[in-house]
């Protein structure tokens, strides 16, 4: 039996020490059952659901556990039903785990699957992707294309998903418009900049005001501190002087929010009549009060996002090998150092970007 190493926890933390409860173990090296391809991992990238998991909250995840939704490497060995994934492949996963057959799936809605999991998180015993090798549906990888590293792949895995989900799948942005980009300093949020200005539009950015330098080079074309308490003003400027060339009224017409919190009635007041806001989380509060009335007199559409198809996975990564949009990588960690780097996640003190885990060589 050849054995390999992987970043496990067998409890939850109750004080956020995931110093306590991480641990370094030998774990049998996956063997691929028909469906399946087995992963040697080259790069994983964080995500805020690790925590969770190790919280156990909110949901009460497998013990013993292996987080690690993104992964990226080289397919090692393949199962006899495999039929478009070959060893030595490189991949990226999909984490979006459904079942393939109920309506959700069948329409191309695969993240409104009801037994939807995510992959690293939810899953287990012992199935994630913080190990050396890990194993796949072939369904639920994706080629990485030329000219895309494992770094670059393993960062985008999620993020990227989501951002294009959210703007291109739920939002539907066109060229022309102004979109507002909350939280632009994060993940979703550096590639969410740059997938609206892929689409030709007008990005207004937020951050705290060390990175609002770092949302400009990024291709933002405004950047704002949204730890302001009138953050929204500033906003709300820059949309009236924005020229509109087809003579509509000056305002944002698309905000990407992960925020929550206090910020909510804030963004309503910024939309455009018929204007959307898009919602994937909400790291400040999910308890958002709402003023009614910004919703129904001014005909605002408010969609709820998560994660996304494997073929906007596809698309992402497409664009991604063209050029047009890259992975911001803050830092990189061994499995050793995974404590360490849950816990500047968690923090964000200077974070920009996604933090990648290197398994092996």
């Amino acid at each position: 039996m050849k054995i390999m190493k992987a970043l496990v926890y067998d409890e939850y933390t109750v004080d956020d020490d995931f110093s306590k409860i991480l641990k370094i173990k030998e774990i049998p090296i996956p063997e691929p059952k028909s469906n399946e391809v087995i992963i040697k991992v080259k790069a994983a990238a964080l995500n805020y659901d690790d925590i969770w998991g190790m919280r156990g909250k909110p949901l009460a995840i497998p013990l013993p556990h292996i987080s690690g939704t993104d992964a990226a490497g080289e397919v090692t060995a393949i199962g006899t039903d495999v039929k478009n994934i070959k060893v030595g492949d490189r991949v990226v996963s999909h984490g979006n785990m459904s079942c393939r057959v109920c309506k959700a799936c069948t329409d191309g809605r695969e993240f409104d699957c009801r037994k939807r999991t995510i992959w690293g998180f939810e899953t287990g015993p012992l199935w994630g992707g913080y190990c050396e090798f890990t194993h796949l549906p072939e369904v639920n990888v994706v080629k990485i294309p030329e000219g895309v590293s494992y770094d670059e792949a393993a960062a985008a895995s999620m993020t990227l998903l989501t951002s294009w989900h959210m703007l291109v799948g739920r939002a539907k942005i066109q060229p022309g418009q102004i979109i507002l980009i909350m939280g632009g300093s994060s993940g979703v949020g550096n590639y969410g900049i740059q997938i609206a200005k892929l689409f030709g539009c007008t990005v207004i950015a937020t951050a705290s005001p060390d990175k609002l330098d770092k949302l400009l080079e990024l291709g933002a074309d405004f950047a704002v501190d949204h730890r302001k308490e009138d953050w929204h003003k500033e906003v709300r400027s820059i949309a009236k002087k924005i020229p509109k060339p087809l003579g509509d009224v000056p305002g944002v017409d698309v905000i990407f929010e992960h925020i929550g919190g206090s910020h909510w009635n804030k963004e309503l007041t910024l939309l455009n009549y018929g204007g959307t806001i898009v919602t994937t989380g909400a790291t400040t509060g999910y308890d958002a009060k709402t003023d009614l009335r910004h919703i129904f007199f001014k005909g605002i559409n408010i969609l709820g996002s998560t994660q996304g198809t494997r073929a906007e996975l596809e698309q992402g990564m497409y664009w991604m090998s063209q050029g047009k949009i890259k992975s911001i990588i803050d830092s990189v960690y061994t499995l050793e150092e995974a404590s360490v780097a849950h816990t500047k996640m968690l923090k964000g003190k200077g974070l920009f970007g996604k933090i990648l885990i290197k398994p092996g060589s």
